[in-house]
């Protein structure tokens, strides 16, 4: 939260469960109500996009996108496999969104919205996901052997079909960081 109307009532509360625990949710939440402005901002370099649900839709949003949502989303915790865990770049688990209202996201750098049709393709490096509401699959892309592959960055990427839509970030943060700890003149 930046800032919020005197006429805005927050509330605290804390949830603790072993299944937060274990996925790394989180433990508390602030729940905004009554008459005015909130404004809400992302925890790091980002944007904030927002996905109106109609109660119809079930969406996956990455462990580090999801920022707020109005009552009547339900929000949960879900396993998407080892394998796109190990390499999408969202981790084991992901959160499950479905209901009605208003979903808030964010992302590391600005957020890009892709429309899909039935059956369209469409390819996005993983660490680039921020929300989907269709399915994907893990895909080898390489255009030439090992070397070539590493010096270009080639490697797993996350292949959509449509019908959907697709939330991405322009940001990967694991390059981010591997380039700050490449570039910090002193160290650690």
């Amino acid at each position: 939260m930046i800032a919020m109307s005197p006429t805005v009532t927050l509330k605290g509360q804390v949830k603790f469960s072993v299944k937060k625990m274990i996925t790394g949710g989180e433990m508390t939440k602030s729940h905004y109500t009554g008459p005015g402005e909130l404004l809400l901002a992302p925890p790091c370099l980002g944007d904030v996009s927002v996905i109106r649900l109609s109660g119809n839709e079930h969406w996956s949003v990455g462990k580090d996108a999801f920022l707020a949502s109005t009552q009547g989303v339900v929000v949960d915790h879900k396993s998407q496999g080892l394998g796109k865990a190990l390499f999408s770049g969202e981790g084991l688990f992901i959160y499950k969104v479905s209901g009605q209202g208003i979903l808030w996201i964010t992302s590391f750098g600005a957020i890009i919205k892709k429309d899909l049709q039935p059956e369209e393709k469409y390819i996005i490096d993983n660490g680039h996901l921020v929300a989907w509401n269709c399915k994907y699959v893990l895909e080898r892309v390489s255009s030439g052997g090992i070397i070539s592959g590493m010096a270009a960055g080639e490697g797993l990427v996350c292949k959509f079909t449509g019908p959907g839509t697709i939330y991405m970030q322009t940001r990967n943060p694991t390059a981010f960081a591997a380039w700050i700890a490449a570039n910090n003149p002193g160290g650690a």
